[in-house]
C-alpha cells in the first residue's frame, strides 16, 4: 500500500511540474506605487498575465523611489537584482553610468522579437531616457510633469472667478491673498521643491538649471541655479510664506495629500496626482499649466518629465528577457496607454496613445487634464530639454535642506541656493571623478 501511495505521489509531483502555470517565465517587477497607482500597476500585471499563457509578471512595492533604486543596487551586487526596475527620472544618469548592470531596452525587444521604434514615443519624453549615440536605454513608463492643482470651490467663495486659474506668479500672490483673506490657512502649497521650483521652474523659462545644457553635456556640468531670476523666484517664496500665503508641507510629494484633503487651495506638483485628486477630492477642481514671469523673455517655454521609467537589468535568461519584451510590447500598447493616462494623470508615451485620447473626447469632457500633454510636445532647446545629472537623487536632498532654512528665516535666498550650489556641486565632481567622464 505504501508502495502505491509513493508511486501516486510522484505522479502527483510529476503533474504538477508539467502544469502551464509552472511551465509560466516568471518576470520579477520592482516598483515604487503606492496607493491608487499601486492598484493601478497591480491591475497592469493582472492583464498583462491574462492576456498570455508564456510569462506571468510579478510586481513588487520596494517604497520610495528612492527607497526601491536603492535596494535594486544592493540586490544586484548580491546577485539577485529584480528583472525590471522602475527608476525615477532624476536615477537616470546614474543607471547610465552603471555599467554592466543595465541592458538597453531596444537590445531586449530585439532579443524578444518584439519591434521597437523609439519615435512612436512623444519625442520630449524619449529623448530623456536616450543615450548620447542614440539608443534608447529604458522605457518610458509613468512619466509625468508639473502642472498647478486648484480648489474651484475656494476660489468662488474667495469672489474669483472657478474657471480661471492664475498664469503668472504675480497672479498666484494676488490669488493667494484673496484665499487668505477669505479664511483660507493654507492658500498655496507645494510638492518636489526642486522638480517644480527649480528645475521644471527653470525650463519653463527657458534658463539653465546647470551648465553643459543641464549635464547633456556631460559630467563636467556644474549647478546654475542661483541666476537674478532663481534669486528673485525665491525671494517671493520666502515674501508668501511670511505673509502666510505660501505654506510649506514637507519634502518630496508630502503636500500632495494637502490638495485633494481641501486643506491647501493651489498646489504645485505632478499631474500623477490625477489619480488621487479624482478619487478623494469632494470639490471643484481645475488643472492648469505652470505659473511664469511674464517679463522673462521667452517664457514661458516647456516643462520636463518627472515619473519614473523601465530599466532592465543584466545577467537574466534569454526566456526572461523574451517575457520583458512581451510585456513592454503590451505596456506600449495605444489602448493601454491611454487607458492608464486617463486613469493616473501620468503622459501617454506614444503620439499614437495621445490622439487615441483626443479622439475619444477624454479631455473636452475633463477639461485641464491635456495640460501635461500640451506643456511636453512643444519643441525643447538645450536648455529646456530636461536635467541629466550624477548624484541628482543627493542634490535634491541638498536643495530641500538648504531651501528650507529659507522657510525658518535662518538663510536668504541667495544664501540658501548658493549653499546648495556648492554642496551640490561637490556630489557633481564626485560622480565625475567615479565615471572618468
Amino acid at each position: 500500500m505504501s508502495r502505491v501511495r509513493i508511486s501516486l505521489a510522484v505522479a502527483a509531483a510529476t503533474l504538477f511540474t508539467l502544469s502551464p502555470a509552472q511551465a509560466q517565465t516568471q518576470v520579477q517587477w520592482w516598483h515604487a506605487m503606492s496607493g491608487p497607482l499601486g492598484e493601478w500597476v497591480n491591475d497592469l500585471a493582472k492583464e498583462y498575465n491574462a492576456s498570455q499563457k508564456d510569462y506571468v509578471v510579478i510586481p513588487t512595492f520596494k517604497g520610495t523611489y528612492g527607497e526601491t533604486l536603492t535596494a535594486a543596487m544592493a540586490a544586484f551586487r548580491a546577485g539577485n537584482a529584480p528583472d525590471i526596475l522602475q527608476v525615477y527620472e532624476v536615477g537616470t544618469a546614474t543607471m547610465m553610468a552603471a555599467k554592466g548592470a543595465i541592458k538597453p531596452v531596444g537590445e531586449v525587444m530585439t532579443m524578444g522579437g518584439a519591434k521597437f521604434d523609439a519615435k512612436v514615443y512623444i519625442p520630449a519624453v524619449a529623448g530623456y531616457y536616450t543615450a548620447p549615440n542614440g539608443q534608447m536605454l529604458s522605457l518610458p513608463f509613468n512619466s509625468s510633469t508639473t502642472v498647478f492643482w486648484y480648489n474651484k470651490d475656494a476660489f468662488k467663495a474667495a469672489g474669483m472667478d472657478p474657471n480661471k486659474a492664475p498664469q503668472t506668479w504675480p497672479e498666484v500672490v494676488a490669488a493667494a491673498a484673496k484665499l487668505k483673506a477669505s479664511g483660507h490657512k493654507c492658500p498655496f502649497t507645494t510638492s518636489w521643491i526642486s522638480w517644480t521650483q527649480l528645475e521644471s521652474f527653470s525650463t519653463w523659462h527657458n534658463v539653465l538649471f546647470a551648465s553643459l545644457n543641464n549635464g547633456f553635456g556631460g559630467t563636467k556640468a556644474r549647478l546654475a541655479f542661483d541666476s537674478p531670476l532663481h534669486i528673485r523666484h525665491f525671494e517671493n517664496l520666502a515674501n508668501m510664506a511670511k505673509q502666510g500665503l505660501f505654506v510649506y508641507k514637507g519634502r518630496d510629494n508630502k503636500a500632495d495629500v494637502t490638495f485633494p484633503s481641501g486643506e491647501c487651495a493651489m498646489i504645485t506638483g505632478t499631474s500623477g496626482l490625477y489619480s488621487r485628486v479624482s478619487k478623494e477630492a469632494k470639490f471643484a477642481y481645475g488643472t492648469s499649466t505652470l505659473p511664469y514671469y511674464p517679463d522673462v523673455p521667452g517664457a514661458p517655454q516647456n516643462t520636463i518629465i518627472g515619473g519614473a521609467s523601465l530599466w532592465v537589468m543584466a545577467g537574466k535568461k534569454p526566456d526572461t528577457y523574451k517575457g520583458v519584451a512581451s510585456f513592454f510590447k503590451f505596456l506600449s500598447r495605444p489602448e493601454v496607454q491611454s487607458a492608464s493616462h486617463k486613469r493616473t494623470g501620468y503622459l501617454p508615451i506614444t503620439t499614437a496613445a495621445y490622439e487615441l485620447t483626443d479622439k475619444s473626447g477624454f479631455y473636452k469632457e475633463h477639461p485641464g487634464t491635456d495640460v501635461a500633454v500640451t506643456q511636453m510636445i512643444r519643441k525643447t532647446t538645450d536648455k529646456s530639454r530636461g536635467i541629466r545629472l550624477g548624484n541628482f537623487n543627493q542634490i535634491r536632498t541638498i536643495v530641500d535642506e538648504e531651501t528650507e532654512q529659507i522657510w525658518t528665516g535662518k538663510k536668504s535666498a541667495k544664501e540658501a541656493l548658493q549653499a546648495a550650489i556648492k554642496r551640490g556641486n561637490e556630489q557633481l565632481v564626485r560622480f565625475q571623478r567615479a565615471n572618468k567622464g
